[in-house]
């Protein structure tokens, strides 16, 4: 008996060889995730995703090795209205069953919206949704989404924040569900604290704490170092790194840094991170940081999850959703003072006693669970 094909699903969105920081990496894995439960699954990405003048990072593109077993093809102009045709056209030839988008920002409105409207035709579309609003607001934010919104046939988001954003643009009640940002499992292995400590060039006795990925203002890494110069913070031996490129500017936290007389509590490592460093961050800190002024969902959040770390997060966004206080650690609001006593509570309290609920939700947020509930929506 002759065994039925596969489905075909096209995943459209950033991949490798761009960088992309989260997006690509969970793109790469739901891709995995996908092929895995025996569908014919691609990934097409873009060839130009940011003109220059709007990225403010130092390379959109990665020096890493291609994701081993994953079709990439880098086709997508963002700012080329005549690609976008080509593109949809291509997607349309290939007659894939289902289209699964990825929507980030109202820049890729026009984009993704054109080639979405060139590739449908019997085909379902599902955009899984990391922003519907953004974080810094420009023109044409609302005009962009909801000409992406319109030919999409279901929604996926991952917040309560972004699921309430998609209700103002949702206005035909399109089937949408919520959840929860499945775990990053491709950075390595868990080495213990004391371990990675010592290969981070750190003493067992230091405390530490992580601020990790790209630095943004809304990300309110100002308030920590801010934070970090609290007498009470310094004598107890807590230390910040802080592992992420800049896309903000620079010399203003250098500069802060130094006049909070935090030199030598602040280790500033502001470069890109690349997959195969980031366990050495990780697999180091005692606690991951994230001092968000506001905040729809994290990516760093399953990555603590993943290497089983409590976190400190702000009361802003999806952060508490995704990071109960008193069960993956402490959620405090976003303000210098409140933030120092969320820190100094953490290390005066038993920190191993967050590590039983991290193996618990470390078990259910999977990829094939993720990938089981998205296709049945």
């Amino acid at each position: 008996m002759q065994q039925a094909e596969a489905k075909k699903i096209i995943i459209i969105g950033s991949a490798h060889p761009l960088r992309g920081g989260g997006l690509a990496t969970f793109n790469h894995r739901l891709c995995k995730a996908l092929l895995a439960a025996n569908y014919n699954a691609s990934i097409i990405s873009f060839s130009l995703q940011y003109p220059a003048f709007l990225f403010p990072g130092t390379s959109q593109f990665t020096t890493e090795p291609a994701p081993i077993n994953i079709s990439i093809k880098s086709i997508i102009n963002a700012i080329n209205p005549f690609n976008w045709v080509k593109v949809g056209l291509y997607i349309r030839k290939q007659k894939p069953d289902i289209i699964i988008v990825r929507y980030w920002l109202p820049f890729m409105g026009p984009c993704l919206g054109s080639i979405l409207r060139f590739a449908h035709k019997t085909t379902k579309i599902i955009c899984i949704a990391d922003n519907i609003i953004p974080h810094e607001k420009r023109f044409g934010d609302k005009i962009f989404t909801k000409y992406f919104v319109k030919p999409v046939d279901a929604f996926v988001t991952m917040s309560d924040s972004v699921s309430k954003d998609l209700a103002l643009f949702n206005k035909k009640n399109k089937p949408a569900i919520q959840l929860a940002h499945p775990l990053y499992d491709n950075f390595g292995p868990l080495v213990t604290t004391a371990i990675a400590k010592q290969q981070a060039g750190f003493l067992a006795t230091d405390k530490i704490m992580l601020f990790f990925g790209f630095i943004r203002k809304y990300k309110g890494l100002n308030l920590l170092v801010k934070a970090m110069a609290n007498h009470a913070i310094k004598n107890a031996n807590i230390k910040l790194i802080i592992a992420g490129e800049f896309y903000e500017d620079e010399n203003y936290y250098k500069q802060l840094i130094t006049d909070t007389g935090n030199s030598n509590h602040i280790f500033l490592h502001h470069n890109f991170i690349p997959d195969s460093e980031v366990g050495n961050y990780f697999n180091a800190a005692d606690v991951i940081i994230q001092p968000y002024k506001n905040a729809t969902q994290s990516g760093v959040t399953p990555l603590a999850y993943y290497f089983e770390k409590p976190t400190i997060v702000t009361n802003v966004g999806g952060l508490p959703q995704m990071a109960p206080h008193g069960l993956a650690g402490l959620v405090c609001e976003p303000s210098v003072p409140a933030i120092e006593e969320a820190i100094l509570n953490f290390f005066n309290s038993d920190i191993n006693k967050y590590k039983t609920y991290l193996l618990a939700q470390k078990k259910l947020l999977s990829w094939e669970n993720f990938v089981g509930q998205l296709l049945e929506v």
